[in-house]
């Protein structure tokens, strides 16, 4: 973790003067991506307008150095046509339409940019950046958020990949960052990575936290009472689009809940325990 004034600083943002007793923040999966256009600026102001904490979106670079915004390495599941981000310009990849495969209303919506995607964000808001690829997005990534008046506490970088959050630490160590991991059951019946071994992974890498797969199989009150024992405490999981897991991992503590429906996830836990038993 880093030094203890950042951390309150931060947490202060997950727990603001006069916020709801729920607590976590409730981030838009790829925006409001149930409704809209995974990704898009149209899923991005969507989430905004149904009272998301924050959004959540994936960016690539392009064959001539943008980050953009979408999903997968190549263009074929939303555009319908292949193209691989890293093979493509920019300008390329501009021409594609990517809302149509959604539905036909939402016709028109482009790959955005980084620099699109943060001109979305209200003040107060967050915005958590996936990056897809390796440590070579890390100066671009800087140079980016350095231009933009998005202010630094409303950053949160994940990623999968170790050495990409270890690169961005290293240049950009006043912004908050966590690794993002799944867990995969072994032929004994126990599980990977283990709690132990989440904790280790980050504090190796200077990470901040962790992004965990909301698997409740294994992530559950051992798990993270566990992960705690380390000195580690910062987690988000993702991707929860079910009630009752969300309350699960509200009580174990999570600092942010990853949705595809922010809009109806926000309400259900800011909703007293009491109103929402009766529905």
């Amino acid at each position: 973790m880093k030094n203890i004034a950042v951390a309150v600083a931060f947490m202060s943002l997950f727990f603001p003067v006069g916020s709801s007793a729920y607590g976590q923040l409730v981030i838009g999966h790829r925006g409001a991506s149930a409704e809209a256009p995974e990704n898009t600026l149209a899923a991005f102001n969507l989430a905004w307008q149904r009272g998301a904490d924050g959004v959540e979106g994936d960016f690539y670079l392009s064959s001539d150095g943008r980050i953009v915004c979408v999903h997968d390495g190549d263009t074929e599941r939303v555009a319908g046509v292949k193209h691989v981000i890293a093979e493509t310009t920019f300008a390329d990849l501009r021409k594609l339409d990517v809302g149509a495969w959604k539905d036909e209303k939402w016709r028109g919506e482009k790959i955005p940019t980084l620099e699109e995607v943060l001109a979305t964000v209200p003040a107060g808001k967050k915005l958590f950046i996936e990056l897809k690829v390796g440590p070579q997005i890390a100066k671009p990534l800087e140079r980016i958020l350095s231009a933009s008046s998005v202010k630094p506490e409303q950053i949160v970088i994940i990623s999968f990949n170790k050495e990409t959050i270890a690169a961005c630490e290293k240049i950009m160590p006043h912004l908050r960052s966590h690794w993002l991991t799944g867990y995969k059951k072994q032929e004994d019946g126990s599980w990977k990575p283990t709690a132990n071994e989440v904790a280790a992974t980050i504090e190796r890498i200077s990470a901040d936290g962790l992004g965990s797969h909301a698997n409740l199989d294994f992530v559950d009150k051992a798990f993270f009472d566990q992960f705690r024992a380390t000195g580690e405490d910062e987690f988000h999981v993702w991707t929860v689009n079910d009630l009752d897991v969300a309350k699960r991992y509200q009580k174990l503590g999570a600092w942010s809940i990853t949705t595809d429906r922010p809009g109806w996830l926000r309400k259900a836990l800011s909703r007293p325990q009491s109103e929402a038993a009766g529905k």
